[in-house]
This record gives C-alpha cells, structure tokens and sequence, in this order.
C-alpha cells in the first residue's frame, strides 16, 4: 500500500465516510493513477479534465456516473493533499432532469397482485409507499412504525441519518395485517 493510499484511507476514516465511499473513492483514484501511470501527487488540473474527457467520450459514462470520479478527486486533492483548489477544477457535468415513471392505480395494483409471499409483498408496499430505499425497509422494525403521530421512523438511512416518512392509513392497515397473520402463525407454531 503506498503512502498517499494509507493517508488518504485515514482522512477518510477521520472523516467517518460510509464503508462503500471509502472503497468507492480509493477505486476512483487507482483508476485515474493507473490511465496516467503516475502518482496522483503529480497531476494536475489538466489530467483530471482529460480523465474526465476520457471517461465520457472514450468509456462512454453517463453524466451522472461522473460524480463518483469527481468527489474523490475532489477529496484526494483538497483534503489528502491539501490543495487549495477551486470548484472550476472539478466540474460537475449537468444531469438531464427526467420526469419519473407514474404508475397508475391499476398498475400498482396488478404488481402487488402479482407477488405471492405476504412477508415480500409487504416489504415492497412499505418500500413504495413510504419512499424507502431497500436497505431502508428491510433494517423497519415494529417499533420504528408510530400509528398515533402516523409516521414512520427510518434509524440511519442514506448518509448515515435518521428522519421520519409519513405513514399512510392503507399502508398502516396493511402493516397491521400482515402482523396479526405473523401472531396467529407463531400462537399456532408455539402450540397455543
């Protein structure tokens, strides 16, 4: 492991950056050493707008998955090596805005339908109703679920944060329906 890896490894620890940045980061910068062949101390401004060039133009990526690229050289240069370097020698290209995909009702209907296990199912309408992301709904427990002030508790999201999404009155229908079936399956399995 060379010096700047291992320095650049512990500002990021320091930093308490997420276990997938960290790794994420370090694979950026090995990839933008690796084109040039050279210490990543010893480019510049220009390289990294020709790395950028590069990934675009010759690797095809699109905007959006220049990001990435473009915080950990950002990290490495300003944090790791200490160089007092503006936003201009990072650019962030622009991402087209799409409007998303609306389902209709019937639509969303037929896809839950469509799902036979009751436990998957259910995860899947949490996910959809509540705006969750999968690590989000599958770390849901009972107690994150608050039917009196209607919301629903999601402990150490994306970014490492906690916030609150509303609880729908279906959804807490669905919740509770799901959970008598579960009781009744394990009052059943205990042999009560």
């Amino acid at each position: 492991m060379t010096l700047l890896r291992e320095r650049m490894q512990h500002d990021m620890l320091i930093r308490n950056l997420a276990e997938n940045t960290q790794t994420s980061y370090l694979l950026q910068v090995s990839s933008f050493a690796k084109h040039f062949h050279r210490s990543p101390e010893l480019l510049g401004p220009e390289e990294i707008r020709a790395w950028l060039v590069h990934l675009r133009e010759e690797r095809k990526l699109a905007p959006g998955s220049l990001g990435p690229t473009i915080g950990a050289l950002r990290f490495l240069y300003r944090v790791t090596l200490k160089r007092d370097w503006s936003d201009e020698d990072f650019p962030l290209p622009r991402k087209p805005v799409r409007l998303p995909v609306i389902l209709s009702l019937e639509e969303i209907t037929t896809f839950f339908e469509s799902i036979a296990s009751l436990k998957q199912r259910t995860i899947l309408m949490t996910a959809y109703a509540a705006g969750l992301r999968v690590s989000e709904a599958v770390h849901l427990k009972v107690t994150d679920i608050d039917s009196q002030r209607m919301v629903i508790r999601v402990n150490q999201g994306k970014n490492r944060k906690d916030r609150y999404v509303m609880l729908s009155p279906r959804l807490l229908e669905i919740l509770r329906y799901r959970w008598s079936v579960l009781r009744s399956v394990i009052l059943v399995t205990a042999g009560r």
